[in-house]
């Protein structure tokens, strides 16, 4: 643990910085270091791990805040073992100390509540990972191979932590119970200092003979490579959590969750809005003036939308349903077209001719926002 960085300083955030600041600082750290980016390189994949271990304490409240007080000591159980150590005597009508901490924290974990037991199933810890997609495939869906590294439960000891052939044994200190007690008397009374047992490190049991393939640990790390199936309708900085993914709890107890933090790369003709789609389409002056069937791009292929006499450049139409499909849900948003006039350039000098005897051929009742116009105007510096 001494070669750890603080989780702060890995992520590049301050302290007191926000959950916003910090998903920003992971998503950034997470591009640059990807294994995908950087298949070969050794030293990138252990930052990509210190990033992700960073981001999964800190992305948690209770976590950041047990890390914010306690450092790797309140997010790893296995950090400085029989070194910890909290309060219980008799003062008043309390049975120790343990009874008033819990009156007034309702049990916190951290003042060595008796309710805990260190044989208990505990859930495994969340690990964070991060995958790009196009925008198309966040649109349709699509099956995506990650790669992660996790804890899992030891092939060799089953999680037990002794080696193939033996048991762990009760340990004889603390008789189970992962705690002992010094009491001391003083002016006040009988004070009892209960710490982690140093002799099972506050297990309640012991090895007499480790597992060689974790070290006792009941669990080894493993660099996985999984399919993920992300839904049609994800979004740009959405995440997914796939339960279970996560790694390996104690004793039995379930695995954490995997969250997938989701980049989607932005299209060139496509905006997404929500779950509507947006798109500018350029027209020539006589498509809007004279009307036009047009084919407009979709995500569902090409359309044939007809436009109508007289548009103005600027309008929009609606397709509707032919936006993104919801999240988990069946219906679509819309599809918004929006028409603009794209002006002719390098005219020769008949159409030019052209042009200007076609406009010499309309009045004002041709331009009615124009003759509108002018007529507020008018009204304005009479």
């Amino acid at each position: 643990m001494a070669d750890k960085r603080d989780y702060y300083e890995v992520l590049g955030v301050q302290k007191g910085a926000s959950d916003d600041d910090i998903k920003k600082a992971f998503r950034k750290l997470a591009r640059q270091y990807h294994p995908d980016l950087h298949p070969n390189d050794k030293e990138a994949e252990e930052k990509f791990k210190e990033i992700n271990e960073a981001y999964e304490i800190l992305s948690d409240k209770d976590k950041r805040a047990k890390y914010d007080q306690f450092g790797f000591a309140g997010v790893d159980p296995n950090y400085g073992a029989g070194q910890g150590g909290g309060f219980s005597g008799g003062f008043g009508g309390f049975g120790d100390m343990d009874d008033i901490l819990n009156s007034f924290f309702g049990g916190f974990s951290g003042f060595g509540s008796r309710s805990s037991r260190p044989n208990a199933p505990r859930r495994g810890s969340d690990v964070s990972s991060s995958v790009t997609i196009d925008f198309m495939e966040a649109c349709k869906g699509v099956t995506k191979s990650i790669k992660l590294t996790r804890s899992e439960v030891c092939p060799d000891c089953k999680g037990s932590g002794a080696a193939p052939g033996t048991t762990p044994q009760t340990c004889p200190d603390c008789k189970g119970t992962g705690t002992v007690r010094v009491t001391q008397r003083t002016p006040f009374g009988n004070i009892s200092q209960s710490s982690v047992c140093t002799r099972c490190g506050g297990k309640g049991k012991t090895v007499d003979r480790p597992c060689p393939t974790c070290s006792g640990r009941g669990q080894v790390k493993k660099t996985i490579t999984r399919e993920i199936e992300i839904p049609a309708g994800v979004d740009d900085g959405q995440t997914l959590r796939i339960q279970g993914g996560g790694n390996a709890g104690a004793n039995g107890g379930p695995n954490g969750d995997l969250h997938i933090n989701v980049n989607v790369r932005p299209d060139p003709i496509f905006t997404r809005d929500g779950y509507d789609i947006r798109t500018t389409v350029p027209l020539t002056y006589s498509q809007l003036t004279l009307g036009a069937e047009v084919v407009v791009p979709t995500i569902d292929g090409k359309v044939k939308y007809p436009v109508p006499p007289g548009t103005q450049s600027g309008m929009e139409f609606r397709l509707r349903g032919r936006g993104v499909k919801r999240l988990y849900r069946s219906d679509r948003g819309d599809h918004y077209i929006t028409v603009i006039v794209e002006i002719p350039k390098n005219l020769t000098k008949e159409q030019e001719s052209k042009l200007r005897a076609f406009e010499d051929s309309l009045s004002e009742k041709n331009y009615q926002k124009r003759q509108s116009f002018f007529e507020k105007l008018k009204d304005k510096f009479k």
